[in-house]
C-alpha cells in the first residue's frame, strides 16, 4: 500500500525535526514557526501529559506559538520542550517583553517507557538536537522523532501489541494548504480506510479486535497509551478557530483509531495557523480530518516498512559524540 502524499512541512513558515535513542526507543519531534503561528489545542482522554496548553484559550493574552513538541518519555519527556526553548532564545525568536525573548513552547508526550529502556527518556538536550535537525528539512516518518517508541493495540498487553510510529499528510485546495502529523501511540487497533485493521492487537491468525475483546473481558489494559499530534496550515485563523480545527483534527483519530479517546489515552492535537491564505473554516475542518486520517495510516504503513530494512547495530556513544557535536553549534563549548 502506498503512503498518502505530505509533509507538515509543506505548509511555508514550518520546520520539522527529529531526534531519537533506538537503544531507548523513544526520541523528539520538534515543529518551529519562526514567525509565530496561531495556535489551538484539543485534550482528550483520561491520560494527558502536556505543557502550556492553557495559553490557548481564546481570552489568553499570548496570541502566537513557536512550537509545538512531541516527545516520547511520559512525563519526564516533557523537558524536551527546555532545550527547544534554548534553540528559539539564541536565534532571537520568542514572545517580546522589551529587550527580553520568551519562546511559547507547548508539548504533549505519549508513555513509550515499556519499549525500551525506561531509564533514558528525551531531556533539554534531546529537544535541542531535534530543534537544530529542524534546519535539515526532513520529510521522514515511521520509527523516528517521537514515533520510535510507539506501539498500538495494547488491550492484551505489550507482547500482543503492534509497532506503530510518526506520520504526515498533506492537502491542497487553491493555495490553502492543510497538512497532519501524529504519533500514534493508541490502546486501540488503526484501520485502514477499507476498514482492515491494518494494527493493533496481534491473534494466532491476524488482528483480534480491541473492541470485541473488550466486550469479552476482562481486559489487559496497560495505561502507557495517547495519540498525539498537530495540525498546520497556512490559513488565517483567529485562537477560537485554531482550537475549532483542533477538536476537528479528533475526528480523524475516531476515524482510523477504535477505540479512541478512552480513559487509558491521553489525545491531544495542536493547531498551528501561519495566517497567510484566506479560506472557509469549514474547508480547513473538513481537509484537516481527511489530512489526519491519512497520517495516521502512514504512521502505520511507514512503521512496517521501517522493519523490511535491515538495522544498522546502533552506537550509543557514536550518537552522544555526535551530539555533542550539534549542540556545540548552540552553547559554543563541549559538554
Amino acid at each position: 500500500m502506498k503512503l498518502y502524499d505530505g509533509y507538515l512541512n509543506d505548509v511555508e513558515g514550518i520546520r520539522v525535526g527529529h531526534a531519537e535513542n533506538f537503544e531507548a526507543m523513544t526520541g523528539v519531534t520538534v515543529i518551529i514557526a519562526e514567525d509565530g503561528a496561531t495556535g489551538g489545542v484539543d485534550v482528550r482522554g483520561s491520560a494527558p501529559g502536556t505543557r502550556e496548553t492553557d495559553l490557548f484559550q481564546a481570552e489568553k493574552t499570548v496570541d502566537k506559538v513557536h512550537s509545538i513538541v512531541l516527545a516520547g518519555g511520559s512525563a519526564y519527556g516533557l523537558e524536551a520542550a527546555t532545550g527547544v526553548m534554548e534553540y528559539l532564545e539564541h536565534k532571537g525568536i520568542g514572545f517580546k517583553v522589551g529587550n527580553i525573548v520568551v519562546p511559547i513552547v507547548a508539548g504533549a508526550v505519549i508513555f513509550d517507557l515499556a519499549n525500551g529502556r525506561s531509564d533514558i527518556r528525551p531531556d533539554s538536550r534531546m529537544g535541542l538536537v531535534a530543534a537544530i535537525n529542524s534546519e535539515n528539512h526532513t520529510c521522514n516518518q515511521g520509527k523516528v522523532g517521537a514515533g520510535v517508541g510507539a506501539t498500538c493495540g495494547k488491550v492484551l498487553g505489550m507482547d500482543k501489541s503492534s509497532q506503530s510510529g510518526l506520520g504526515s499528510a498533506s492537502l491542497k485546495v487553491g493555495d490553502l494548504v492543510v497538512s497532519a502529523m501524529v504519533v500514534v501511540n493508541a490502546m486501540g487497533d488503526v484501520y485502514d480506510f477499507d476498514g482492515n485493521i491494518i494494527a493493533g492487537v496481534k491473534g494466532d491468525n491476524g488482528f483480534l479486535s480491541t473492541v470485541d475483546i473488550i466486550k469479552k473481558g476482562p481486559a489487559k489494559v496497560e495505561n502507557g497509551n495517547t495519540t498525539i499530534g498537530l495540525i498546520a496550515t497556512n490559513a488565517i485563523l483567529n485562537k477560537g478557530q485554531a482550537n475549532k480545527i483542533a477538536q476537528l483534527g479528533q475526528n480523524g483519530l475516531a476515524r482510523r483509531i477504535s477505540p479512541v479517546h478512552t480513559v487509558y489515552d491521553g489525545d491531544t492535537i495542536f493547531t498551528m495557523a501561519t495566517n497567510k491564505v484566506e479560506a472557509d473554516l469549514s474547508l480547513v475542518g473538513v481537509l484537516a480530518v481527511e489530512a489526519m486520517e491519512k497520517a495516521i495510516v502512514n504512521s502505520i504503513l511507514s512503521t512496517e516498512e521501517y522493519y523490511k530494512t535491515p538495522q544498522q547495530l546502533y552506537n550509543f556513544d557514536k550518537l552522544e559524540e555526535e551530539w555533542n557535536k550539534i549542540i556545540k553549534k548552540i552553547r559554543g563549548k563541549r559538554l
